[in-house]
């Protein structure tokens, strides 16, 4: 049910973005893409809190009086530095001031909460959001990564607040109550990734931890690159979000992964604003004829192998006639935190697969 929420929240975060920013990238996200930030058209009706801008400071927090103690927030910039830096407090991360090593940590990011637990610093987690449900245990809550409530943040007397996207309002408000908050958009590729796991990281006081991740990260799958990337053989393919036709071009993260296998991406030219996430049709599908379909949605829209077959015209495609359709988990595709390794195995065994029988 998680993931099916989810990814129907970011496409909706995506598509309103698109509609207010000329098709800018977002989260999915979120999950911006989705946030975790993108996917399928949807409501937050689910979430109960409304966004407001009323600065009301719990008993633990700091009086809206020490707004100069906490630097202004930023979000984490694009980068290709994957060295960890030192964790000795206080330490400035994106531009945000952490005085000492937080020990009650509020995450509103599916993406951010797992990097948090992959970097050690699970213990130092009070309350997430109702969608980060990875991993197991996490303290999840009613707390709306889309639209956050100030008030209902703060009752749980933060010393940091991550966020995928940041409202002005909530993330002044926070500041006001002197409250660090790290807003850290989609990444759009494996470098932006692990730049905020190694903030993360060294925000939380496990920049070593976050430093070997990152490493870890990073041997494995050039190693699975190296395996089976095969640029020669020239393969398209589709990444199917929805059942819409909704897809993810290279410019994603989700397309920057594909790409580094040497998959030609059909989405691309029907992109030509980059905003990223393009509702393609069915007759463009048909034209373009991918040699793979990746599909998700199998949770929340019930798409299946058998369903795309069934597509008026569909059977004929080479995908389908050759059974080149492999489903994705909409969770892995669409989080960019350290369970990325699982999204880029599955593309290398999939193309394992695919020289070996088909």
């Amino acid at each position: 049910m998680q993931g099916r929420h989810l990814f129907r929240l970011l496409l909706a975060a995506l598509l309103m973005l698109g509609a207010a920013c000329g098709g800018e990238d977002g989260e999915t996200a979120s999950e911006s893409a989705p946030t975790d930030t993108f996917t399928g058209p949807a409501t937050q009706a689910s979430q109960p809190e409304t966004t407001t801008t009323a600065a009301v400071a719990p008993t633990t927090a700091a009086p809206p009086t020490t707004t100069a103690a906490v630097a202004p927030t930023t979000t984490a910039p694009p980068t290709t530095t994957t060295e960890a830096p030192v964790s000795e407090f206080p330490v400035t991360v994106a531009g945000v001031v952490v005085p000492a090593r937080p020990t009650a940590i509020v995450s509103l990011s599916p993406s951010a909460t797992e990097m948090l637990f992959a970097v050690g610093a699970g213990g130092q987690v009070v309350a997430v959001d109702s969608f980060s449900d990875y991993p197991e245990g996490t303290p999840i809550t009613d707390l709306s990564g889309f639209r956050p409530n100030l008030e209902a943040i703060a009752a749980y007397a933060p010393d940091l607040v991550v966020m995928a996207r940041g409202p002005d309002e909530i993330v002044s408000g926070l500041q006001a109550l002197g409250i660090p908050v790290l807003v850290f958009e989609a990444a759009l590729d494996l470098e932006n990734a692990y730049q905020q796991m190694l903030s993360i990281g060294t925000a939380t006081g496990h920049a070593d931890g976050a430093g070997s991740l990152v490493a870890s990260l990073q041997e494995e799958i050039a190693q699975l690159v190296d395996r089976y990337a095969d640029p020669g053989r020239e393969l398209t393919f589709y990444h199917e979000i929805s059942d819409s036709f909704f897809s993810a071009t290279s410019g994603t993260f989700i397309g920057a992964v594909y790409a580094l296998f040497g998959l030609e991406n059909i989405a691309d030219p029907a992109d030509p604003d980059g905003a990223g996430y393009p509702q393609l049709s069915a007759e463009y599908v048909l034209e373009s004829d991918p040699d793979i379909i990746f599909y998700g949605c199998a949770e929340w829209c019930g798409t299946t192998a058998e369903s795309i077959a069934e597509r008026p015209g569909w059977n004929e495609l080479q995908a389908v006639g050759s059974g080149r359709l492999f489903e994705v988990d909409d969770d892995l595709s669409s989080r960019w935190g350290p369970r990325l390794i699982q999204f880029a195995r599955l593309i290398g065994e999939t193309l394992q697969t695919l020289a070996g029988g088909g």
